[in-house]
Protein backbone atom coordinates (compact mmCIF):
# COMPACT_ATOMS: atom_id res chain seq x y z
CA UNK A 1 0.00 0.00 0.00
CA UNK A 2 2.75 2.47 1.27
CA UNK A 3 4.24 1.36 -2.48
CA UNK A 4 1.36 2.32 -4.15
CA UNK A 5 1.07 5.75 -2.41
CA UNK A 6 4.83 6.55 -3.11
CA UNK A 7 4.24 6.09 -7.03
CA UNK A 8 1.19 8.19 -6.82
CA UNK A 9 2.83 10.76 -5.13
CA UNK A 10 6.18 10.38 -7.45
CA UNK A 11 3.99 10.42 -10.86
CA UNK A 12 1.55 13.79 -8.97
CA UNK A 13 4.48 15.61 -8.83
CA UNK A 14 5.77 15.01 -12.42
CA UNK A 15 2.45 16.28 -13.47
CA UNK A 16 2.94 19.03 -11.23
CA UNK A 17 6.42 20.09 -12.53
CA UNK A 18 5.65 19.44 -16.33
CA UNK A 19 7.98 16.78 -16.71
CA UNK A 20 6.91 14.28 -18.88
CA UNK A 21 6.01 10.69 -17.57
CA UNK A 22 7.61 7.61 -17.20
CA UNK A 23 7.84 5.31 -20.01
CA UNK A 24 5.10 2.30 -19.87
CA UNK A 25 6.39 0.98 -22.75
CA UNK A 26 6.69 -2.80 -23.54
CA UNK A 27 8.91 -5.54 -25.40
CA UNK A 28 7.76 -8.03 -27.07
CA UNK A 29 9.69 -10.92 -27.87
CA UNK A 30 9.35 -12.97 -31.17
CA UNK A 31 10.93 -16.25 -31.22
CA UNK A 32 11.27 -18.74 -34.27
CA UNK A 33 7.92 -20.37 -35.64
CA UNK A 34 6.25 -17.23 -34.37
CA UNK A 35 4.90 -14.45 -36.82
CA UNK A 36 6.42 -10.71 -36.30
CA UNK A 37 3.36 -9.48 -37.12
CA UNK A 38 1.39 -10.88 -34.61
CA UNK A 39 3.94 -8.65 -32.08
CA UNK A 40 3.24 -5.64 -34.20
CA UNK A 41 -0.73 -6.05 -33.77
CA UNK A 42 -0.54 -6.30 -30.08
CA UNK A 43 2.07 -3.09 -30.09
CA UNK A 44 1.16 0.56 -29.27
CA UNK A 45 3.25 3.27 -29.97
CA UNK A 46 6.71 3.62 -27.99
CA UNK A 47 7.33 -0.77 -27.78
CA UNK A 48 10.02 -2.39 -28.48
CA UNK A 49 9.43 -5.90 -30.61
CA UNK A 50 12.66 -8.09 -30.37
CA UNK A 51 12.93 -10.46 -32.97
CA UNK A 52 15.12 -13.40 -32.21
CA UNK A 53 17.11 -15.35 -34.96
CA UNK A 54 15.21 -17.77 -37.06
CA UNK A 55 13.75 -17.77 -40.33
CA UNK A 56 10.63 -16.02 -40.62
CA UNK A 57 8.57 -15.20 -44.14
CA UNK A 58 5.91 -13.01 -43.78
CA UNK A 59 5.58 -9.26 -44.83
CA UNK A 60 5.60 -6.86 -41.79
CA UNK A 61 3.82 -3.35 -41.91
CA UNK A 62 4.03 -1.20 -39.13
CA UNK A 63 1.92 2.19 -38.57
CA UNK A 64 2.31 2.81 -35.10
CA UNK A 65 4.81 5.55 -33.75
CA UNK A 66 7.79 5.17 -31.99
CA UNK A 67 7.98 1.23 -32.83
CA UNK A 68 11.67 -0.41 -32.69
CA UNK A 69 11.63 -3.03 -34.96
CA UNK A 70 14.68 -5.28 -33.68
CA UNK A 71 16.30 -8.36 -35.17
CA UNK A 72 18.35 -9.42 -32.46
CA UNK A 73 21.67 -11.21 -33.19
CA UNK A 74 23.38 -14.33 -31.10
CA UNK A 75 26.50 -15.24 -32.09
CA UNK A 76 26.46 -14.30 -35.36
CA UNK A 77 23.20 -15.48 -35.95
CA UNK A 78 20.35 -13.46 -37.37
CA UNK A 79 16.68 -12.76 -37.62
CA UNK A 80 16.12 -13.95 -40.88
CA UNK A 81 13.41 -12.64 -43.30
CA UNK A 82 13.03 -14.98 -46.22
CA UNK A 83 10.34 -13.87 -49.11
CA UNK A 84 11.15 -17.27 -51.04
CA UNK A 85 11.03 -15.35 -54.26
CA UNK A 86 7.03 -14.93 -54.36
CA UNK A 87 6.65 -12.25 -51.87
CA UNK A 88 7.02 -8.33 -52.72
CA UNK A 89 8.01 -6.56 -49.26
CA UNK A 90 10.09 -7.02 -46.14
CA UNK A 91 9.20 -4.65 -43.76
CA UNK A 92 6.95 -1.38 -44.63
CA UNK A 93 6.37 1.13 -42.18
CA UNK A 94 4.14 4.35 -41.88
CA UNK A 95 4.59 5.45 -38.47
CA UNK A 96 6.53 8.04 -36.92
CA UNK A 97 9.78 7.30 -34.90
CA UNK A 98 10.27 3.70 -36.26
CA UNK A 99 13.57 2.20 -35.62
CA UNK A 100 14.59 -0.76 -37.87
CA UNK A 101 17.63 -2.91 -37.20
CA UNK A 102 19.71 -6.18 -37.12
CA UNK A 103 17.74 -7.94 -39.75
CA UNK A 104 19.05 -10.10 -42.95
CA UNK A 105 16.23 -9.90 -45.83
CA UNK A 106 16.54 -11.82 -48.53
CA UNK A 107 14.19 -13.17 -51.86
CA UNK A 108 11.76 -10.55 -51.86
CA UNK A 109 10.17 -9.14 -55.30
CA UNK A 110 9.51 -5.50 -54.43
CA UNK A 111 11.26 -3.96 -51.74
CA UNK A 112 13.53 -4.83 -48.58
CA UNK A 113 12.92 -2.04 -45.97
CA UNK A 114 10.44 1.09 -47.06
CA UNK A 115 9.31 3.92 -45.08
CA UNK A 116 6.09 5.12 -46.41
CA UNK A 117 5.43 9.06 -45.36
CA UNK A 118 7.48 8.26 -41.98
CA UNK A 119 9.59 10.83 -40.26
CA UNK A 120 12.26 10.49 -37.82
CA UNK A 121 13.02 6.93 -39.16
CA UNK A 122 16.49 5.14 -38.24
CA UNK A 123 17.44 1.94 -40.66
CA UNK A 124 20.73 0.59 -39.24
CA UNK A 125 22.76 -2.38 -39.59
CA UNK A 126 20.86 -4.53 -42.07
CA UNK A 127 21.80 -7.16 -44.37
CA UNK A 128 19.90 -7.07 -47.26
CA UNK A 129 20.12 -9.23 -50.42
CA UNK A 130 17.95 -10.10 -53.58
CA UNK A 131 15.10 -7.86 -52.66
CA UNK A 132 13.73 -7.20 -56.19
CA UNK A 133 13.65 -3.47 -57.05
CA UNK A 134 15.20 -1.34 -54.14
CA UNK A 135 16.67 -2.64 -50.76
CA UNK A 136 16.41 0.52 -48.44
CA UNK A 137 13.38 2.78 -49.86
CA UNK A 138 12.79 5.80 -47.73
CA UNK A 139 9.54 7.48 -49.43
CA UNK A 140 8.70 10.62 -48.69
CA UNK A 141 9.99 11.20 -45.59
CA UNK A 142 11.96 14.08 -43.25
CA UNK A 143 14.55 13.73 -40.88
CA UNK A 144 16.14 10.29 -41.04
CA UNK A 145 19.20 7.84 -40.65
CA UNK A 146 20.34 4.92 -42.71
CA UNK A 147 23.70 3.73 -41.43
CA UNK A 148 25.62 0.52 -41.46
CA UNK A 149 24.09 -1.41 -43.90
CA UNK A 150 25.10 -3.90 -46.26
CA UNK A 151 23.10 -4.62 -49.63
CA UNK A 152 22.95 -6.44 -52.70
CA UNK A 153 21.85 -7.66 -55.80
CA UNK A 154 18.95 -5.07 -56.26
CA UNK A 155 17.21 -4.75 -59.86
CA UNK A 156 17.04 -0.47 -59.64
CA UNK A 157 18.79 1.43 -56.43
CA UNK A 158 20.70 -0.49 -53.21
CA UNK A 159 19.57 2.61 -50.95
CA UNK A 160 16.98 4.76 -52.71
CA UNK A 161 16.16 7.86 -51.12
CA UNK A 162 12.92 9.17 -52.84
CA UNK A 163 11.32 12.63 -52.45
CA UNK A 164 12.86 12.61 -49.18
CA UNK A 165 14.50 15.61 -47.22
CA UNK A 166 17.41 16.15 -44.02
CA UNK A 167 18.02 12.55 -44.56
CA UNK A 168 22.42 11.17 -43.65
CA UNK A 169 23.23 7.79 -45.37
CA UNK A 170 26.25 6.98 -43.43
CA UNK A 171 28.92 3.93 -43.22
CA UNK A 172 26.55 1.67 -45.80
CA UNK A 173 28.16 -0.83 -48.05
CA UNK A 174 26.18 -1.63 -51.61
CA UNK A 175 27.39 -3.81 -54.49
CA UNK A 176 25.81 -5.99 -57.14
CA UNK A 177 23.25 -3.49 -57.61
CA UNK A 178 22.14 -1.22 -60.64
CA UNK A 179 22.86 1.48 -58.17
CA UNK A 180 24.76 1.71 -55.34
CA UNK A 181 22.78 4.81 -53.82
CA UNK A 182 20.36 7.00 -55.60
CA UNK A 183 18.97 10.48 -54.02
CA UNK A 184 16.25 11.43 -56.32
CA UNK A 185 13.75 14.24 -56.34
CA UNK A 186 15.49 15.06 -52.53
CA UNK A 187 16.42 18.04 -50.19
CA UNK A 188 19.24 18.37 -47.54
CA UNK A 189 20.59 14.53 -47.93
CA UNK A 190 24.32 13.80 -46.73
CA UNK A 191 25.89 10.81 -48.45
CA UNK A 192 29.26 10.26 -46.11
CA UNK A 193 31.86 7.06 -45.58
CA UNK A 194 29.73 4.67 -47.93
CA UNK A 195 31.59 1.86 -49.74
CA UNK A 196 29.99 1.65 -52.85
CA UNK A 197 31.51 -0.60 -55.54
CA UNK A 198 30.53 -3.64 -58.20
CA UNK A 199 27.37 -2.28 -59.06
CA UNK A 200 26.47 -0.63 -62.62
CA UNK A 201 26.60 3.04 -61.68
CA UNK A 202 27.66 3.79 -57.94
CA UNK A 203 25.94 7.27 -56.67
CA UNK A 204 23.21 9.04 -58.53
CA UNK A 205 22.02 12.19 -57.64
CA UNK A 206 18.43 12.73 -59.78
CA UNK A 207 15.63 15.17 -60.84
CA UNK A 208 13.27 12.88 -62.27
CA UNK A 209 10.78 14.66 -64.60
CA UNK A 210 7.20 13.81 -63.91
CA UNK A 211 7.39 13.23 -59.97
CA UNK A 212 5.01 15.61 -57.83
CA UNK A 213 8.46 17.04 -56.22
CA UNK A 214 9.99 19.63 -59.02
CA UNK A 215 12.85 20.30 -57.38
CA UNK A 216 16.58 17.95 -55.91
CA UNK A 217 19.33 20.45 -54.32
CA UNK A 218 21.83 20.14 -51.21
CA UNK A 219 22.99 16.85 -51.50
CA UNK A 220 26.59 16.32 -50.57
CA UNK A 221 28.64 13.30 -51.36
CA UNK A 222 31.83 13.17 -49.25
CA UNK A 223 34.47 10.54 -48.18
CA UNK A 224 33.19 7.68 -49.75
CA UNK A 225 34.88 4.82 -51.34
CA UNK A 226 33.13 5.09 -55.01
CA UNK A 227 35.10 2.08 -56.83
CA UNK A 228 34.93 -0.17 -59.86
CA UNK A 229 31.10 -0.04 -60.51
CA UNK A 230 31.18 -1.64 -64.02
CA UNK A 231 28.69 -4.17 -63.70
CA UNK A 232 26.20 -4.52 -66.77
CA UNK A 233 22.67 -2.90 -65.97
CA UNK A 234 20.22 -5.39 -65.57
CA UNK A 235 17.37 -3.00 -64.68
CA UNK A 236 13.96 -3.58 -65.96
CA UNK A 237 13.62 -2.81 -69.81
CA UNK A 238 12.07 0.80 -70.18
CA UNK A 239 12.71 1.99 -66.76
CA UNK A 240 14.59 5.00 -66.21
CA UNK A 241 17.49 3.28 -64.48
CA UNK A 242 18.08 1.24 -67.86
CA UNK A 243 19.27 4.18 -69.22
CA UNK A 244 21.66 4.73 -66.85
CA UNK A 245 25.30 3.33 -67.98
CA UNK A 246 27.38 1.25 -66.49
CA UNK A 247 30.76 2.56 -65.78
CA UNK A 248 30.32 5.76 -64.18
CA UNK A 249 31.16 6.31 -60.23
CA UNK A 250 28.96 9.12 -59.70
CA UNK A 251 26.04 10.58 -61.88
CA UNK A 252 24.36 13.93 -61.29
CA UNK A 253 20.91 14.39 -63.38
CA UNK A 254 20.09 17.70 -63.12
CA UNK A 255 20.27 18.22 -59.35
CA UNK A 256 21.51 21.38 -58.32
CA UNK A 257 23.90 22.36 -55.40
CA UNK A 258 25.31 19.40 -54.71
CA UNK A 259 29.08 18.95 -53.29
CA UNK A 260 30.94 16.26 -54.27
CA UNK A 261 33.97 16.10 -51.81
CA UNK A 262 36.61 13.90 -50.80
CA UNK A 263 35.54 10.79 -52.30
CA UNK A 264 38.33 7.64 -53.53
CA UNK A 265 36.76 7.37 -57.35
CA UNK A 266 38.26 4.42 -58.73
CA UNK A 267 38.06 1.96 -61.43
CA UNK A 268 34.69 3.04 -62.75
CA UNK A 269 35.23 2.07 -66.72
CA UNK A 270 33.00 4.79 -68.37
CA UNK A 271 33.69 7.91 -66.40
CA UNK A 272 34.22 8.92 -62.78
CA UNK A 273 31.61 11.82 -62.91
CA UNK A 274 29.20 12.84 -64.58
CA UNK A 275 26.67 15.90 -64.98
CA UNK A 276 23.65 15.97 -67.50
CA UNK A 277 20.74 17.26 -68.30
CA UNK A 278 17.10 15.94 -68.94
CA UNK A 279 17.79 16.06 -73.18
CA UNK A 280 20.37 13.42 -72.56
CA UNK A 281 18.35 10.84 -71.70
CA UNK A 282 16.18 11.29 -74.81
CA UNK A 283 12.56 9.18 -74.45
CA UNK A 284 13.34 7.82 -71.09
CA UNK A 285 12.44 10.75 -68.88
CA UNK A 286 10.23 13.46 -71.67
CA UNK A 287 10.19 16.78 -70.37
CA UNK A 288 8.77 18.15 -67.19
CA UNK A 289 7.81 22.07 -67.81
CA UNK A 290 7.41 22.45 -64.20
CA UNK A 291 11.23 21.56 -63.66
CA UNK A 292 14.79 23.26 -64.41
CA UNK A 293 16.05 20.20 -66.39
CA UNK A 294 19.94 21.36 -65.97
CA UNK A 295 22.44 20.62 -63.00
CA UNK A 296 23.40 23.87 -61.78
CA UNK A 297 25.74 25.46 -58.84
CA UNK A 298 27.38 21.87 -58.45
CA UNK A 299 31.34 22.03 -56.62
CA UNK A 300 33.55 19.09 -57.21
CA UNK A 301 36.20 19.79 -53.91
CA UNK A 302 39.36 17.60 -52.95
CA UNK A 303 38.37 14.38 -54.29
CA UNK A 304 40.96 11.72 -56.07
CA UNK A 305 40.22 9.99 -59.08
CA UNK A 306 42.04 7.13 -60.38
CA UNK A 307 42.03 4.93 -63.19
CA UNK A 308 38.69 5.94 -64.44
CA UNK A 309 37.22 6.15 -68.29
CA UNK A 310 39.54 2.99 -69.02
CA UNK A 311 36.53 1.09 -70.94
CA UNK A 312 33.69 3.82 -71.73
CA UNK A 313 30.28 1.96 -71.92
CA UNK A 314 26.76 1.93 -73.23
CA UNK A 315 25.30 5.19 -75.09
CA UNK A 316 27.92 7.87 -73.27
CA UNK A 317 30.83 5.88 -74.53
CA UNK A 318 29.40 5.98 -78.16
CA UNK A 319 29.40 9.92 -77.59
CA UNK A 320 32.88 10.16 -76.12
CA UNK A 321 34.10 8.28 -79.39
CA UNK A 322 32.22 10.29 -81.30
CA UNK A 323 33.44 13.23 -79.55
CA UNK A 324 37.94 11.97 -80.86
CA UNK A 325 38.19 10.17 -77.49
CA UNK A 326 39.10 6.66 -76.80
CA UNK A 327 39.31 7.27 -72.94
CA UNK A 328 36.03 8.30 -70.55
CA UNK A 329 36.80 11.37 -68.28
CA UNK A 330 37.37 12.32 -64.58
CA UNK A 331 34.49 14.79 -64.99
CA UNK A 332 32.24 15.36 -68.05
CA UNK A 333 29.48 18.00 -68.71
CA UNK A 334 26.67 18.09 -70.87
CA UNK A 335 27.58 21.84 -71.15
CA UNK A 336 24.02 23.04 -69.64
CA UNK A 337 24.20 24.00 -66.44
CA UNK A 338 25.01 27.10 -64.87
CA UNK A 339 27.22 28.45 -62.15
CA UNK A 340 29.08 24.87 -61.87
CA UNK A 341 32.78 25.22 -60.50
CA UNK A 342 36.00 22.15 -60.38
CA UNK A 343 38.66 22.38 -57.55
CA UNK A 344 42.25 20.96 -59.06
CA UNK A 345 40.95 21.15 -62.87
CA UNK A 346 44.05 21.08 -64.32
CA UNK A 347 45.08 17.16 -62.58
CA UNK A 348 41.92 15.98 -64.02
CA UNK A 349 40.54 14.76 -67.61
CA UNK A 350 37.47 16.80 -68.36
CA UNK A 351 35.06 17.19 -71.25
CA UNK A 352 32.14 19.95 -71.43
CA UNK A 353 33.73 21.83 -68.90
CA UNK A 354 34.65 24.84 -70.35
CA UNK A 355 31.99 26.76 -68.95
CA UNK A 356 33.06 25.85 -65.57
CA UNK A 357 34.53 28.31 -63.10
CA UNK A 358 37.44 27.17 -60.50
CA UNK A 359 36.00 26.27 -57.03
CA UNK A 360 37.67 28.11 -54.27
CA UNK A 361 40.51 26.77 -52.90
CA UNK A 362 38.92 27.02 -49.30
CA UNK A 363 35.49 25.43 -50.34
CA UNK A 364 34.50 22.67 -48.17
CA UNK A 365 31.47 21.19 -46.45
CA UNK A 366 33.54 20.21 -43.20
CA UNK A 367 31.73 22.92 -41.14
CA UNK A 368 27.97 20.67 -41.95
CA UNK A 369 27.99 17.15 -39.56
CA UNK A 370 24.81 15.97 -40.47
CA UNK A 371 21.60 17.06 -42.24
CA UNK A 372 19.13 15.16 -39.83
CA UNK A 373 17.36 18.30 -38.08
CA UNK A 374 17.89 19.00 -34.12
CA UNK A 375 14.23 18.01 -32.89
CA UNK A 376 11.86 15.50 -34.60
CA UNK A 377 9.11 16.65 -36.84
CA UNK A 378 5.72 16.43 -35.23
CA UNK A 379 3.25 14.38 -37.62
CA UNK A 380 -0.44 16.17 -36.87
CA UNK A 381 -3.59 14.18 -37.44
CA UNK A 382 -4.90 13.94 -40.78
CA UNK A 383 -7.88 14.21 -42.53
CA UNK A 384 -8.81 10.97 -44.53
CA UNK A 385 -8.83 13.34 -47.59
CA UNK A 386 -4.83 14.07 -46.42
CA UNK A 387 -4.13 10.68 -45.51
CA UNK A 388 -5.41 9.74 -49.69
CA UNK A 389 -2.75 12.48 -51.30
CA UNK A 390 0.42 11.72 -48.41
CA UNK A 391 -0.36 7.41 -49.31
CA UNK A 392 -0.38 8.44 -53.09
CA UNK A 393 2.76 10.95 -52.31
CA UNK A 394 4.42 7.91 -50.05
CA UNK A 395 3.63 4.30 -51.93
CA UNK A 396 2.33 5.48 -55.74
CA UNK A 397 4.68 8.09 -56.47
CA UNK A 398 7.55 5.67 -56.27
CA UNK A 399 6.59 3.43 -59.07
CA UNK A 400 4.28 5.71 -61.26
CA UNK A 401 4.96 9.24 -62.62
CA UNK A 402 2.25 11.32 -64.34
CA UNK A 403 3.26 10.85 -67.66
CA UNK A 404 6.58 9.17 -67.80
CA UNK A 405 7.50 5.76 -67.17
CA UNK A 406 9.48 4.93 -64.09
CA UNK A 407 8.54 1.35 -62.47
CA UNK A 408 4.76 0.86 -63.17
CA UNK A 409 2.89 2.89 -66.12
CA UNK A 410 2.21 6.40 -66.21
CA UNK A 411 -0.52 7.97 -64.47
CA UNK A 412 -2.09 9.10 -67.47
CA UNK A 413 -2.52 5.30 -68.11
CA UNK A 414 -4.14 4.32 -65.07
CA UNK A 415 -6.39 7.22 -65.58
CA UNK A 416 -7.57 5.98 -68.60
CA UNK A 417 -8.38 2.90 -67.54
CA UNK A 418 -10.37 3.93 -64.10
CA UNK A 419 -12.02 7.52 -65.04
CA UNK A 420 -15.01 7.57 -63.32
CA UNK A 421 -14.32 4.50 -61.42
CA UNK A 422 -12.80 4.64 -57.95
CA UNK A 423 -14.06 1.59 -56.05
CA UNK A 424 -12.58 -0.74 -59.03
CA UNK A 425 -9.36 1.28 -58.68
CA UNK A 426 -9.44 0.70 -55.20
CA UNK A 427 -10.17 -3.12 -55.60
CA UNK A 428 -6.76 -3.31 -57.80
CA UNK A 429 -5.15 -1.73 -55.50
CA UNK A 430 -5.72 -4.57 -52.84
CA UNK A 431 -5.57 -7.00 -55.49
CA UNK A 432 -3.42 -6.94 -58.52
CA UNK A 433 -2.30 -9.33 -61.03
CA UNK A 434 0.49 -8.91 -63.85
CA UNK A 435 -1.15 -7.41 -66.95
CA UNK A 436 1.67 -6.30 -68.83
CA UNK A 437 4.74 -8.41 -69.90
CA UNK A 438 7.00 -5.17 -69.71
CA UNK A 439 6.14 -4.31 -66.52
CA UNK A 440 6.80 -5.99 -63.10
CA UNK A 441 3.91 -7.35 -61.54
CA UNK A 442 2.56 -4.55 -58.89
CA UNK A 443 2.60 -5.46 -54.94
CA UNK A 444 -0.88 -5.70 -53.37
CA UNK A 445 -1.29 -3.04 -50.99
CA UNK A 446 -4.10 -4.81 -49.33
CA UNK A 447 -2.27 -3.73 -45.47
CA UNK A 448 -3.75 -0.46 -46.38
CA UNK A 449 -6.93 0.16 -45.28
CA UNK A 450 -10.27 -0.05 -47.17
CA UNK A 451 -11.11 3.81 -47.08
CA UNK A 452 -7.39 4.97 -47.66
CA UNK A 453 -7.08 2.72 -50.46
CA UNK A 454 -10.07 4.27 -52.33
CA UNK A 455 -9.45 8.19 -51.41
CA UNK A 456 -6.10 7.21 -53.19
CA UNK A 457 -7.85 6.24 -56.44
CA UNK A 458 -9.58 9.30 -55.89
CA UNK A 459 -6.78 11.43 -55.52
CA UNK A 460 -5.43 9.70 -58.63
CA UNK A 461 -7.54 10.20 -61.05
CA UNK A 462 -8.11 13.71 -59.95
CA UNK A 463 -4.71 14.61 -60.85
CA UNK A 464 -3.86 16.72 -64.15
Amino acid sequence: MKRRLLALAVLNLIAMLGLAAPSLSKVHTVKDGQLIMDAVRSATAGDTIRVMPGNYSETIYVDKDGILLQGVIEEGRRAVLDGGGTRNDAILFSGHGVVVEGFHIRNYKGNGIMSQGANNFTIRRNIIEDTGIYGIFPQFGKNGLVENNIVSGVEDAAIYIGMCDNLDVLGNETFGSVLGIESENSHSILIERNYVHDNAGGVSLSLVPGLPIKDSYDVIVRGNFIVNNNLANFAPPGAIAASVPAGIGILNFATDRTTIEGNLIKGNHTAGVLFIDHAMFGDASPPDNAMDPRPDENRVLHNVFVDNGSEPKDWIGDLFRVAGLDHGPDVFSSGKGRGNCLLDGDELRQLGTERWTACDESATTADLASYRLDKPIESPELTLEQKGRITYLAVCSGCHTYQARLIGPPVIVIKALYMNRPEEMAKWIAAPTKKRPDYPEMPPQDYLPPEVRLEVARYILSLK
